[in-house]
């Protein structure tokens, strides 16, 4: 069995609000079962080194040299060292060539324009469901290749009651219903489940992950994108986008601001 962590980064706006990051991002992280306890040991063991002594979540937002939250993991680290701690965590997912980042990312002046979008939770939704839609394409590839149905199980981050309410709400329609806009996954089961982020290690993988993608596209620096940028699922010639990389709505084009560089 195949599990999709999956989190994101920043919150989508209302449509009346003028966001200061024009990019939404869903990322997802794939591993099979088997593979779990040796992510969780190496973050274990990566967290224990003397020159870090991290205990707490990791997350992606920590990691900024002004951040000084009481409950930032790498608070007592300088910056160096917040970087050298942000590299190796990479480095536990990138150095496992089985493990696959998939990731959508949103352009949320085009997604209002949207019919079918009228709020944060449609932008949440779309965005998941195309997660969700190349997380079912990976299972259906590796069941080609091995010649046996893979299944798969989404495991989300815990967000409040009556979100998780209206996101369970919106898995099952994606997995049971025939729908306009997104398809049929055959090869999940069950529902999405969801946990805090602080007790799920998968999840912060999938946090960093959507912050590394999050920080290319809203602020044009893609130094961090590009240390996973190997592990995205591809097609034949390496190429990520509509394969490990979808975009929504589709079609728009990236604009780096301030004259950064394409992620």
């Amino acid at each position: 069995m195949y599990l999709c962590f999956i989190d994101e980064s920043g919150s989508p706006p209302t449509r009346q609000t003028k966001s200061p990051r024009p990019y939404f991002v869903i990322a997802g992280v794939i591993m099979h079962e088997t593979q779990w306890h040796g992510v969780a040991e190496d973050l274990r063991r990566l967290r224990a080194k003397p020159e870090f002594n991290v205990t707490g979540e990791i997350k992606w937002r920590f990691f900024g040299n002004e951040n000084n939250d009481r409950h930032n993991a790498v608070r007592h680290l300088p910056p160096a060292a917040r970087d050298s701690f942000r590299a190796q965590f990479f480095e536990i997912i990138t150095r496992r060539k089985s493990v696959r980042i998939i990731c959508c990312v949103t352009r949320i002046e085009d997604a209002y324009r949207q019919s079918h979008v009228a709020g944060p939770e449609d932008i949440y939704h779309r965005t998941y469901a195309a997660v969700t839609e190349r997380f079912q394409y990976f299972l259906r590839d590796v069941g080609r290749r091995c010649g046996d149905k893979q299944i798969g199980i989404v495991v989300s981050d815990h967000r409040g009651k009556n979100q998780d309410d209206l996101l369970r709400s919106a898995h099952h329609g994606f997995v049971d219903e025939d729908d306009t806009f997104t398809s049929k996954h055959p090869n999940f089961v069950e529902t999405v489940f969801l946990t805090p982020s602080h007790r799920s290690v998968g999840i912060q993988f999938a946090d960093m992950v959507a912050g590394a993608v999050g920080r290319a596209y809203n602020s044009g620096d893609p130094r961090y994108a590009r240390q996973i940028r190997g592990s995205f699922r591809c097609d034949a010639s390496g190429a990520i986008g509509g394969y490990g990389l979808a975009k929504f709505p589709a079609g728009w084009q990236w604009v780096p601001p301030g004259g950064g560089q394409a992620p």
